[in-house]
């Protein structure tokens, strides 16, 4: 039986920034990015302005994760024509605001950003885009791998250092979920995860990590009488937002199509008026030839 669960941004901004739920947001993140992740605390989500024209950081939720990463989800609702715009906004403010003055470059925080969007950005068919930075070269088309150097242990004697090379991996990673083009079909763990974002159900026999405790801590059953009135208010806002997206949408359209008409109807008078001179002037040298 699937078991009916709150709105996922509903939840974020209510229940997952306690320390006692970040198992399920580790769940979310662990299906996502396919390894253990353990969220050391909750950020500030939304940046100071330090000026009048200094720009807000719209972020819905910023954790730190065990290896010093910043990972922030935003939930999108109704479409926004420069989206990825303010992703690559977001993500290069969250770099230099967690970069202490002083503070070695070495030392820059990786950041992943992920979007859980409930409109369809762009063309494609799939429902999970991962989107980075590589360098690639311009004559052997191959990718630039660029190593750090890190001290390993102290060997047996204790006296020298040895060092290994890893992968430099700092450039940010952007994940958008398109959540109506996903199909309901449960293949992958993560797939639970957009099933819920979807139908605000877990899925039957779901086993992911952290599906459990959101079958516990986010049924509405569990709900107390606030947090339910709550949450049905964000659900009246949210429709009531895509409804006056959608408006204004086929009101544009509406005016486009109308102004089109217009255009076309003066176009066609100035056309018919260009070609009646001229056909009236042809139709005079006729007659003057002819006289």
């Amino acid at each position: 039986m699937e078991t009916k669960v709150v709105r996922f941004d509903w939840a974020i901004k209510h229940i997952l920034r306690n320390k006692a739920n970040f198992d399920i947001l580790e769940g979310f993140l662990s299906a996502l990015l396919e390894e253990n992740i353990k969220i050391i605390s909750i950020l500030e989500s939304e940046s100071n302005q330090e000026d009048e024209l200094d720009k807000f950081n719209r972020v819905d939720i910023l954790v730190n994760d065990s290896n010093n990463r910043k990972i922030y989800i935003e939930i999108q609702n109704t479409r926004e024509s420069d989206y990825i715009e303010r992703l690559l906004f977001a993500s290069s403010k969250i770099i230099v605001e967690h970069q202490e003055l002083g503070k070695d470059f070495k030392d820059i925080s990786k950041v992943i950003s992920i979007s859980i969007l409930y409109f369809n950005l762009g063309r494609g068919t799939d429902y999970i885009y991962r989107g980075t930075n590589t360098f690639i070269g311009l004559n052997t088309k191959e990718p630039l791998v660029i190593k750090k150097r890190i001290e390993n242990q102290k060997d047996t004697t204790g006296f020298e250092k040895t060092y290994r090379f890893i992968d430099k991996d700092i450039f940010p990673e952007y994940y958008l979920i398109t959540v109506e083009r996903y199909k309901n079909i449960v293949e992958k763990k993560i797939d639970e995860w957009v099933y819920m974002f979807k139908n605000d159900k877990v899925p039957s026999k779901a086993n992911s990590k952290g599906m459990d405790k959101v079958e516990k801590k986010l049924s509405l059953m569990n709900m107390t009488k606030a947090q339910r009135k709550s949450h049905e208010k964000h659900l009246i806002n949210t429709a009531r937002d895509k409804k006056a997206w959608k408006d204004n949408r086929k009101d544009a359209y509406i005016e486009g199509e109308i102004a089109g008409i217009e255009q076309g109807i003066e176009q066609g008078i100035e056309q018919g008026i260009e070609q009646g001179i001229e056909q009236g002037i042809e139709q005079g040298i006729e007659q003057e030839k002819e006289n």
